[in-house]
């Protein structure tokens, strides 16, 4: 157990924060949210949206309410606070499940109907593992607050011999090298440099897991679950954006779920991330442009950071140009 959970809180915060006498085990629709207002301009806090969300620990605990968030370190931060925990703790969210399920990720938007539940960092390990193939079989994607972990493992892959790692686990040094803030492109760039036919350490911190969670370790996107590709169940969500404020829009369209899958998709093919934010990004830049060449000075200006291959730029414009046509 966190240090945090031992420390002891006085009643008048706790009762600001959490909800007495509410299940452990939360679902969606729970607590429906409050709506005050139209929009979410910028900071300054005072200014922020009063849109109230429920949350808890995956493993348990609780019901806290959270709310003034327009990022995802300020969620983990809000969320922290309610539980006297500090944000460090926290993995990463998914969205009305407790269980590590990779398709429930908390990514770039929150329905405004959403249950959000927490996994904070749980054993640690370190783990041997002999490279006897140039790809080792993982994608990685981060929680936007400076923590990569594995989202899926290939099946028959050089990393699926290796029970101790699972899906879910972050990833916190590699070789004695501690990639803590580093975004999810550039682990997967080092463990792909990673020299064939020799072995590497990497150390992980699995999230924390109740009793009834303890089970065989999933690959991760193995199969379909119902809420794949939805996020939320209202009619509204909440964008979180790693630049700018957060806004409350209309749920993606079914061009747009199906454009941000397929670029999703290619993420993983070209660079062995997965990262539902920064494909929806892609996917809005490439909206309204009328071909590669103008499509490609946006992405420069946009995302220039991440410095894309340029056939990987030609795919994805052409995966927007498929799902524009209806073609998916």
């Amino acid at each position: 157990m966190p240090l945090g959970l031992r420390k002891k809180k006085n009643k008048s915060r706790e009762s600001s924060n959490l909800v007495e006498n509410e299940e452990v085990s939360g679902h969606p629709g729970v607590g429906k949210p409050a709506v005050n207002g139209g929009g979410l301009p910028p900071p300054p806090a005072s200014m922020r949206p009063k849109l109230v969300f429920h949350t808890q620990l995956a493993h348990g605990s609780p019901t806290g309410r959270i709310e003034g968030f327009t990022n995802v370190k300020e969620l983990y931060s809000k969320i922290a606070e309610a539980f006297n925990l500090i944000p460090d703790e926290i993995l990463f969210c998914t969205l009305n499940t407790h269980k590590i399920d990779m398709e429930k990720l908390l990514g770039g938007q929150i329905g405004l109907e959403d249950f959000i539940f927490a996994h904070i960092k749980g054993l640690k390990k370190e783990v041997e593992v002999y490279k006897a193939e140039e790809a080792l079989g993982l994608t990685i994607t981060d929680n936007g607050a400076g923590y990569a972990f594995i989202k899926r493992i290939k099946e028959g892959s050089v990393m699926d011999g290796v029970k101790v790692i699972s899906v879910g686990d972050h990833i916190e040094c590699i070789n004695g090298k501690n990639i803590v803030g580093m975004r999810h492109y550039e682990v997967a760039r080092m463990l792909k440099e990673l020299p064939k036919d020799q072995s590497f350490s990497i150390k992980l911190v699995e999230p924390m897991k109740a009793f009834e969670m303890l089970e065989p370790r999933s690959r991760g996107g193995g199969g379909k679950s119902s809420g794949d590709g939805k996020i939320g169940t209202g009619r509204e969500t909440l964008r979180l954006r790693s630049k700018g404020p957060a806004t409350v829009e209309e749920m993606p369209t079914e061009f747009e779920e199906k454009a941000v899958k397929k670029v999703d998709d290619l993420l993983e093919s070209y660079m062995g991330i997965r990262d539902t934010e920064l494909a929806a990004t892609m996917v809005e830049v490439g909206r309204d442009k009328n071909n590669p060449d103008e499509f490609a000075m946006a992405l420069d200006q946009a995302l220039g950071d991440f410095a894309f291959p340029d056939e990987f730029v030609f795919d994805v414009w052409g995966a927007i140009g498929d799902a524009k046509q209806g073609r998916f």
